[in-house]
């Protein structure tokens, strides 16, 4: 089952003689439970790629549908409603809120949303990311990695249809990058989690069913690994 579509789409920076397209006419789909990574060198364009996927910036021109929603039709108090339930995002720099401890970070997409966390799914969670014993532990408590972690717990919270990761282990160091890897592989397996990474590190590339090309804003190439 297709659940994310990439029509036509493209990101124009500047105007003119001045202009940049750091995406240019892409068009991918991804079915549900499949492992992505998108790969190119820095400047590729893959990172803008990733956040108009996610709805985080709005394209020039074309479309992306996530479970069946053309996401950009929706205002921006929608759009970002739907990313919240919809789309688990996984940053480099953790992103996490450091006045919140390790619980109220994971669960803050449904706390936003005026609910009560499921606690069999939190406890399902924490356990899965090593985390049961840091609960309460505030983000300056944490190593690198463990923050990761919280992050990866945050995105996967709400059963989203798709966890987007922008160089989620650029921040760490080879052993916390190696749990981080193994984890969005167990997401991807135990959860069924659809999950689209953007990444340098060949670690993740070989873990993926999917190697997506990225240079000067085009797809160059579409590869499946596995």
């Amino acid at each position: 089952m297709e659940i994310l579509r990439v029509e036509n789409l493209s990101k124009i920076y500047g105007s003119g003689e001045n202009a940049v397209k750091a995406v240019d006419d892409v068009s991918f789909s991804v079915e549900k439970g499949e492992f992505v990574a998108i790969i190119g060198a820095s400047g590729s364009g893959k990172s803008t790629l990733l956040h108009l996927i996610g709805g985080v910036d709005r394209p020039t021109s074309g479309k992306v549908f996530i479970d069946g929603k053309d996401i950009f039709e929706l205002d921006n108090d929608a759009l970002a409603i739907f990313r919240r339930r919809q789309v688990g995002i996984v940053y480099q720099f953790y992103n996490l809120i450091p006045i919140l401890d390790v619980t109220e970070n994971i669960t803050l997409p449904v706390l936003l949303d005026g609910e009560k966390p499921n606690e069999e799914k939190l406890e399902e969670l924490l356990n899965v990311l090593g985390l049961s014993d840091r609960r309460k532990n505030l983000p300056n408590q944490l190593s690198g990695g463990q923050q990761q972690r919280v992050s990866i717990g945050r995105a996967m919270i709400n059963d989203p249809a798709v966890i987007l990761a922008d160089e989620p282990t650029g921040n760490l160091d080879s052993k916390a990058g190696e749990e981080i890897v193994n984890l969005l592989k167990l997401s991807n397996r135990q959860f069924n989690q659809t999950v689209v990474v953007i990444t340098h590190d060949p670690d993740i590339a070989r873990e993926a069913g999917r190697v997506i090309t990225v240079e000067d804003g085009k797809i160059v190439r579409d590869e499946k690994t596995a």
